[in-house]
């Protein structure tokens, strides 16, 4: 494991400490190649590829655009689903909290 890679895991750890193996390699993977995440905090990258990792797999958030929703509007959808997915990983009150007020 690289030094980037495991600052991300760290990170991800404090964020999400009981996310299962699988979503855990799948969020460091993202958080490593996403070309707009490779200049950020291992911090930020750790929390933005979380939460997008958690939109795209465990929200009906893919659906909500294929419906024709516009990106804010399925966001705002998909919030209380990617809010119980994150509770249920160990994440912190406060900060799964941060995903309901970007709602509105």
């Amino acid at each position: 494991m690289n030094q980037r890679r495991a600052a991300i895991a760290e990170a991800l750890a404090v964020l999400a400490p009981d996310i299962p193996a699988f979503d855990r390699e799948a969020v460091l993977d993202l958080a490593e190649d996403s070309p707009g995440l490779r200049n950020g905090s291992p911090q930020a990258a750790a929390w933005l590829a979380l939460t997008s990792h958690v939109r795209h797999r465990y929200s009906e958030y893919d659906q909500l655009l294929a419906d024709g929703y516009d990106r804010d509007a399925a966001r705002h959808f998909c919030a209380e689903a990617m809010t119980v997915t994150l509770r249920e990983w160990g994440g912190a009150p406060t900060l799964v909290g941060r995903i309901l007020d970007l709602r509105d």
